[in-house]
């Protein structure tokens, strides 16, 4: 009997080594320990802090149960091997058993992708129009449009925090959460500057523009993690009112709230919340992640200049295109992904090729380093 050979038959069920590259022996661990500390007396006590707890506890179990399928699958195919030998008609099963045991396993290797830190957070994601004026303004519109939609598609639930109108169009600003299964680690590859070349539909002329818009994303942090502490002489908080429609729609109270973090500059804001005291509580929330990523990226330096390394400083590059005239492409100046499927990636349906991209490059260049060390 000849069978189909698939990457899953390097697989042994038995065989512990071979799950390595999924991490699986740490995840069986973790899920042990959550799950203690889930049943232990007073887990409720703190809601917020239990339901991030439930949350990494339900990743960890999805994660888990897609190997129990791959060891599964296999070990059926094996089974039937064993049993039936060369009955007719086997040859298609056991390649079924194994093909569906193929899809598992890109599951998987994706999942195998998110092992950073914080890949398993939610993401607050702020976007910033860049040069480019009016146009600039649509494209901020444009591109949260594009992820909102996205994470639509593949089960992420958003949550708008805060935005400023543009003076003729668009937005000059924007920032959302993203939270579900490794929200963070998808978006990650996000962070830059993202170019647009259009014609523009606000130039009587009907020149081609370029323009800009910078997105910025941080993990969504719970405080017990964090270890970030914030001196209530070190913020100033400031109230205004929430952008409305005007009319009887208008926001007649000072329900928003602004926060400066002083000793860092970092300005946050919150208005999509019923009260000031919500609006406060969610900027105080991306205020702990803006100053943790801060934290990290400080640490990063100067493990740089003690290694006497020499990086690109990221912020400010442009990462990826998109290209509407005079003809349509997108393309990642990072991974070289490109597609002339314009409308689909910002429809958010053609975004996904673009974000695994970036995994695949995340981890090739890990294990890269892995090995050299």
């Amino acid at each position: 009997m000849r069978l189909n050979v698939s990457r899953s038959d390097a697989l042994n069920s038995d065989s512990p080594d071979s799950w390595c590259v999924f991490d699986d022996a740490r995840k069986r661990r973790s899920l042990a320990e959550l799950e203690g500390r889930v049943n232990a007396v007073g887990f409720w006590d703190d809601p917020q802090a239990a339901q991030t707890t439930m949350k990494r506890l339900a990743d960890l179990r999805a994660d888990l149960e897609r190997v129990d399928t791959v060891r599964r699958l296999l070990a059926d195919a094996t089974e039937s091997l064993d049993v039936f030998g060369d009955e007719p008609g086997l040859e298609e099963e056991v390649d079924g058993l194994i093909a569906r045991a193929d899809n598992a396993l890109d599951q998987l290797e994706t999942a195998a992708s998110f092992d950073q830190p914080y890949d398993d957070h939610g993401a607050i994601v702020t976007i910033h129009a860049g040069a480019g004026g009016t146009d600039a303004a649509d494209w901020v519109a444009i591109l949260g449009r594009m992820y909102l939609r996205w994470a639509e598609r593949v089960g992420l639930s958003t949550s708008l925090v805060e935005e400023s109108p543009g003076d003729e169009a668009g937005l000059k600003s924007l920032t959302f959460f993203v939270r579900g299964t490794h929200a963070y680690g998808w978006l990650e590859s996000e962070r830059g500057v993202h170019r647009l070349v259009r014609i523009s539909p606000f130039d009587a002329a009907h020149r081609r523009h370029t323009s800009f818009a910078s997105v910025d994303l941080v993990p969504e942090i719970a405080e017990e993690e964090d270890g970030v502490e914030i001196r209530p002489e070190d913020i100033r908080v400031e109230t205004f009112k929430a952008g409305g429609a005007g009319g009887q729609y208008v926001n007649k109270t000072e329900s928003a709230i602004r926060i400066v973090h002083i000793p860092t500059n970092t300005i946050v804001a919150s208005q999509q919340e019923r009260s000031q005291m919500q609006n406060r509580e969610v900027a105080m929330r991306i205020l702990r992640a803006r100053l943790t990523a801060l934290a990290v990226a400080e640490r990063e330096r100067e493990l740089a200049n003690l290694r006497g390394e020499r990086r690109a400083n990221e912020w400010g590059s442009q990462i990826r295109s998109y290209v509407l005239n005079p003809y349509t492409l997108v393309k990642d100046h990072r991974t070289n992904v490109e597609t002339s499927n314009v409308d689909g990636v910002l429809d958010g349906v053609g975004l996904e090729p673009f974000l695994r991209g970036y995994l695949q490059q995340r981890r090739s260049l890990q294990l890269g380093l892995e090995v050299v060390s």
